[in-house]
């Protein structure tokens, strides 16, 4: 079986973007030093941390960067990532993961060294013990037990969700974002869905590791999710060319709706279904303002964003 190097074409770097990061990093760098297979480096891309973000990182034998808070996006931390790395595989992680076992990386990797088509791969999200029952199910929802691997013919069943993939645990080839040019400047977010798309057009494939596992998940309010929908809106409208390639997001929706109705069911907590309701309802409300952000004040646009700092830039507003 093909594994990892310690020198040459297979090796791999870390790229974490942080800011205040300091409740979680420790934590993470402990289990990424306890991983089966090395980092060639790890890099921190810190946006103006004002807690121990740095010196943590530092103190740990990580390579830092660091950048301005208002240069800040999504895109532009992991190109800057690419850019001051060298290895061949980029592995991803967001601040707030922890990893569930110790080959976590060298099971995501695999995929990449045993098939060259493979541009990227992403993990398997288990939701943390204290996540609530709306986020311990959408990280059910989202990441199944079995592994997958999808190709563009696949778009003819899965839609949007063909491209659906998550920086927050994911590793890709670095011949093959410098292929596609690397992630898109200046997106609100959604980065990772857009890298997905572009190498799936090209020809390559994306592979699901359901034995690459990390903590992750997010117990957010009603509010949070409103935002994060309108974000999701506002990503939609400007690379309207997603939808239009791979299918509305709306049957998407229906199929979260019916799984969130079951899982509440089987739970025994049929109880928090009106709170389902406004959930959905609040959020199907921001991915339609988020959809027409074009039409809607700045300042309201700042408001109904999980990415405020993202509207202070010069606004693009291509459709």
């Amino acid at each position: 079986m093909p594994s990892l190097k310690k020198n040459g074409s297979n090796t791999f770097s870390i790229v974490i973007p942080t800011i205040n990061a300091g409740a979680w990093l420790a934590a993470l760098l402990s289990a990424i030093d306890r991983q089966t297979t090395r980092a060639e480096t790890v890099l921190i891309v810190d946006c103006s941390s004002d807690d121990n973000t740095v010196e943590t990182a530092e103190s740990c034998g990580c390579k830092v960067l660091k950048i301005n808070k208002h240069d800040f996006d999504h895109s532009t931390t992991r190109n800057l990532g690419i850019a001051d790395t060298n290895s061949e595989f980029l592995v991803f992680l967001t601040q707030d993961v922890l990893f569930c076992n110790d080959s976590a990386i060298e099971n995501i990797i695999r995929p990449l060294i045993k098939n060259p088509q493979i541009g990227v791969a992403f993990g398997k999200q288990v939701p943390y013990p204290d996540a609530s029952v709306f986020a311990e199910h959408l990280r059910l929802f989202n990441y199944p037990d079995v592994s997958y691997i999808r190709t563009l013919e696949d778009k003819k069943k899965y839609g949007i969700k063909t491209a659906f993939l998550s920086n927050s645990f994911a590793a890709y080839r670095r011949s093959v974002l410098e292929e596609i040019g690397y992630f898109k400047k200046g997106m609100i977010f959604g980065e990772d869905t857009y890298a997905a798309a572009k190498m799936l057009l090209t020809g390559y494939k994306i592979a699901y590791v359901a034995d690459a596992k990390v903590f992750h998940s997010h117990n957010y309010t009603v509010c949070q999710d409103f935002r994060r929908y309108f974000d999701t809106g506002v990503f939609h409208r400007q690379e309207n060319w997603l939808l239009n390639e791979f299918g509305k997001a709306e049957s998407q929706g229906i199929e979260y709706v019916k799984s969130a109705i079951n899982f509440l069911w089987k739970r025994k907590r049929v109880y928090l279904l009106p709170e389902l309701i406004l959930r959905i309802t609040m959020k199907y409300l921001g991915y339609t303002l988020g959809r027409k952000y074009i039409y809607l004040p700045k300042n309201l646009c700042k408001k109904f964003s999980m990415n405020r700092n993202w509207w202070d830039k010069p606004q693009k507003t291509s459709c």
